[in-house]
């Protein structure tokens, strides 16, 4: 069935207080079991907006789940780190150019998070399948935001590839 992205993200914030979602694909599976068809990276996008976050629950299972409390809902750093933490695998830089890569199909859940953080030194970002390239401000510098982002995400620094001719 054809639904609104409110209304999907709505079924999506229902499913999270009823069900143990342990997944992104389970997710995809529950929704297709209301009717409402939606791929992966739509629902990965949609957890993002609704700032759900994955959890360990009593028995080990992890399982996703929307912060009732505002005390418990994230700041944009932490919401940016676990973001970062789980999607990025490589971060480089260049003047003030950082290219940041991600498993195919995800960079723009990164994008989408670095865009809403509101960091001082991001101009914008541009995202495709499996990389992003993020525009650090004169100020700030690519090399410098890239040690930021390389830390967030919990990657180590990318060495310098020679060129040859």
């Amino acid at each position: 069935m054809k639904v609104t992205k409110h209304q999907r993200q709505h079924r999506i914030a229902e499913l999270l207080e009823t069900e143990v979602v342990s997944s992104q694909p389970h997710l995809v599976e529950l929704l297709a079991a209301s009717d409402i068809d939606a791929t992966q990276a739509t629902v990965s996008r949609d957890l993002v907006e609704l700032g759900a976050v994955k959890v360990r629950l009593p028995g080990g299972e992890r399982a996703f789940v929307l912060p009732s409390d505002p005390a418990e809902q994230t700041t944009p750093t932490d919401h940016l780190r676990r973001v970062l933490n789980e999607w990025v695998v490589e971060v480089a830089s260049s003047s003030n150019l950082v290219v940041v890569r991600t498993p195919p199909g995800c960079a723009h859940v990164v994008a989408a998070a670095l865009d809403r953080s509101s960091h001082p030194g991001i101009l914008g970002t541009v995202a495709g399948d499996d990389t992003i390239l993020v525009i650090a401000t004169e100020t700030l510098g690519g090399a410098a935001l890239a040690a930021e982002l390389q830390d967030l995400a919990g990657v180590a620094p990318r060495p310098n590839r020679a060129v040859t001719n």
